[in-house]
């Protein structure tokens, strides 16, 4: 290590169970991180800081005013970026020995084990459920540990799963829930230092795991509620069968968000030729009133209440801030019966 390495890490190498052997660990590691957002931002600030030397970073999503609330690697500045894009530039001023390889591409069944392939330990930090079947099955495939996370309003989940043979995401949750049972934080809200808090505690995690250290929360899933301030920790067992997977799924269809997209060109294209369509806008009035297209709202809470307001024989194009709504909006249109259902994918964020 060069003298500024050794003077920046000084307070790792004095501790007796890191040492300049756990620190020359930490330089040599390779981390992947899964989502630049809430959790990924406080993962990724740490990780940095601590000195691992490769990370990787996959996010196609770009900042958004309301991430600014809780993602704090972020600033006005950055609204409309890549992500990825700008974590590398703020988390390389922040430790210029660090290198990175940013992904601005959504993680999926045709890129997935190439891509995780080149590391050795893997943080999901993203948002739907979909992706955490995906990065987990594809951790299984390659035999490498996956560090989780999640958040909820008030509460977050921190794992880690197939670690040295540990269980996997899939013996905590062997199916998904529904998709009316767990909204995302754009539906519900989540208080902005939760995904600070559990980030941190998966950053821990990927130290300890790099270094060697202390008792990895492998076949444990530790859950924090921060109303309480209380801290829980529960076991669960390894499901052998879950370590056999040797092919990817339809993960999509698996967690019931089969929904067919539309792109913004895809619309501007049929409203520039006015094409005959009805445009449901299911966020809030709040957002509506922020900025809309000219769609009908009826927020996703109320849409199985308003079924009465939409044509079935009209296509129809559903819409929210991100796209995550406007999926489960269009698959109870479709339990109900209408057929000519998309989703404009990215959302309002992506139309801008």
């Amino acid at each position: 290590m060069t003298t500024e390495e050794l003077n920046r890490y000084n307070r790792h190498i004095i501790l007796p169970e890191i040492g300049l052997e756990g620190q020359e660990k930490l330089k040599q590691a390779k981390v992947l991180v899964i989502g630049a957002g809430g959790l990924g931002c406080p993962v990724l600030q740490y990780l940095v800081a601590a000195g691992v030397g490769d990370i990787g970073i996959v996010d196609d999503d770009k900042v958004d005013e309301s991430n600014l609330q809780r993602q704090i690697l972020y600033t006005t500045n950055d609204v409309g970026k890549p992500k990825a894009q700008v974590a590398v530039e703020k988390l390389s001023a922040q430790n210029p020995n660090c290198q990175f390889k940013s992904y601005l591409q959504r993680l999926n069944s045709g890129n997935a084990l190439e891509i995780i392939s080149d590391y050795d330990i893997v943080v999901d930090g993203s948002d739907n459920f979909p992706t955490r079947y995906l990065v987990n099955d594809a951790c299984v495939m390659l035999n490498k540990p996956l560090v989780f996370g999640s958040v909820f309003k008030f509460e977050g989940q921190v794992a880690v799963f197939n670690y040295n043979g540990s269980a996997t995401y899939r013996c905590l949750y062997p199916q998904p829930p529904s998709s009316d049972e767990v909204p995302n934080c754009s539906e519900i809200g989540v208080l902005g230092v939760l995904p600070g808090t559990v980030g941190l505690l998966q950053a821990t995690e990927v130290i300890k795991i790099i270094t060697g250290i202390g008792e990895v929360l492998s076949n444990k899933l530790l859950r924090f509620d921060a109303l309480n301030m209380t801290f829980e920790t529960f076991s669960f067992s390894l499901n052998p069968k879950n370590q056999e997977i040797k092919a990817f799924t339809d993960y999509e269809q698996f967690c019931g968000v089969a929904v067919k997209e539309i792109s913004a060109e895809q619309l501007k294209e049929k409203l520039r030729l006015h094409e005959e369509m009805q445009i449901i806008d299911v966020r809030e009035s709040e957002e509506y009133a922020v900025k809309n297209i000219g769609a009908i709202l009826i927020p996703l809470g109320t849409l199985a209440d308003n079924l009465d307001k939409i044509n079935p024989n009209v296509p129809i194009i559903v819409h929210c801030q991100g796209g995550g709504r406007s999926k489960k909006a269009a698959q109870l249109l479709m339990e109900k019966g209408f057929t000519n259902v998309v989703s404009l994918k990215g959302g309002m964020r992506e139309y801008n």
